[in-house]
Order: structure tokens, then sequence, then C-alpha cells
């Protein structure tokens, strides 16, 4: 076991209308799903919770009684300032970066990412595209046409060699759609393995009502 787990729990959840991770999904807090998934996958030996600022304290008291390493250390305003600040905090030599509110994330798909991780140096979790996809313009419909050939739809936990992610995200002060454009824009290879379908991110309400029939 030579990963870190970070776990990403600092968004404000506005489209929701307040923070995704206290919201209960059978039965418990969305951020305690995530936080059990990678007890179970035996793949880290340390846990990360990057928190909204103000929520350092809720935080930990939903996660002080696991019998796990578990740190959590306070986000920032863009998704690439929590991933900093998490990893900066990580001490194994690879990471696992994931969104707190993609809940139904398995033990089996972490373990997934982490091996191919550790065989490329990064990997993340695709989805292809099955629906057809076109632009839209002023509410209609646009004639150019966008293949969905080769596309996918990303997926998290995203894993990388410390070394590699680290620097990467440093040098980066703009926002980043996710954790492995940092070493896209650097040229580094990024691998993929499958993701699950049924990992869904949790971005309105109702999305809650869909994930607990999955659950």
């Amino acid at each position: 076991m030579r990963a870190s787990g970070v776990i990403l729990a600092a968004g404000r959840g506005e489209r929701f209308g307040g923070p995704k991770v206290f919201a209960e999904l059978g039965g418990i807090p969305v951020l305690l799903h995530s936080v059990r998934a990678f007890l179970a996958a035996g793949a880290v030996q340390e846990l990360i919770v990057v928190a909204q600022p103000g929520a350092e304290t809720k935080v930990a008291a939903l996660i002080g009684d696991l019998n796990f390493p578990v740190r959590v250390v306070t986000g920032g305003r863009r998704r690439r300032d929590s991933s900093l600040a998490g990893v900066e905090e990580a001490r194994c030599e690879y990471v696992l970066i994931h969104d707190a509110a993609r809940p139904l994330a398995t033990p089996e798909l972490i373990r997934r990412v982490l091996l191919a991780a550790e065989r490329h140096g990064a990997a993340v979790p695709v989805v292809p595209v099955v629906d057809t996809l076109r632009y839209v313009e002023n509410g209609f419909l646009s004639g150019r046409p966008l293949p969905r050939t080769g596309l996918s739809a990303m997926q998290t936990p995203q894993g990388f060699r410390r070394d590699l992610i680290l620097p990467a995200l440093r040098e980066t002060d703009e926002e980043l759609p996710d954790d492995a454009e940092a070493l896209l824009r650097r040229g580094i290879p990024v691998a993929t393995v499958p993701g699950d379908p049924k990992n869904l991110k949790i971005t309105y309400p109702e999305d809650l009502l869909l994930l607990a029939r999955l659950l």
C-alpha cells in the first residue's frame, strides 16, 4: 500500500443548494460513502479529506471515529486549489484524488485505478459516451456534427504518481476541469481504465433520488 486517498469535499454546491457532502444518502452523509469505499478497497494507507473553509470541524466530526489515519485540510475557492491542498498533505508515492460528490465509487474501481497508475504513472476511469452529442446555438441545434467515436466521460478517483501531479498542480494557476488536465497540459500521458456507469456525480437535489435507487 503506497497510496494516499485524497477526497475532495470542499465544493460549495451552488446548484445543489448547499454542500452536497452533508446530505444524506441511504441514511448516512454523502461523504461517508466515499470514505467507506476507500477503507474497503484496502488500497491506501492514509486518507486526506479536503473540507470547505469553515466546515473543517464538521467534517472532522463525521470521520472522527474511524480507526484509520485520516486528516482534514482546508480547501480553496477552485477545484485546483483543493486538489493541491490535498496532494501537498499526502505522504505516499501515489495519490488517488476523488470527488466526494461521487458516492457510489466501488472498492474495485479504486483498486483498478491505482494498479493502472502504478503501471503508467497516471490513470483515470472513463465511460464511453453513448448519447448523440450536438452543439446548441441560441436555443437551436447547430448543424455542426460532433462525432462521439473516441469520446469518453471522465470519472474519479484519478490516480497519479505524486511527483508528477504535485508540480503540475503547482504551476497551473487557473481552474481545471479535472486533475488529469494538469498533466495533459505538460504533455504527460494519462492512461484510462474502465469506469463504472453507476459512479455518478451529484449535481442537483434530484440526483440523490437516482443514486438512492442505485444504492
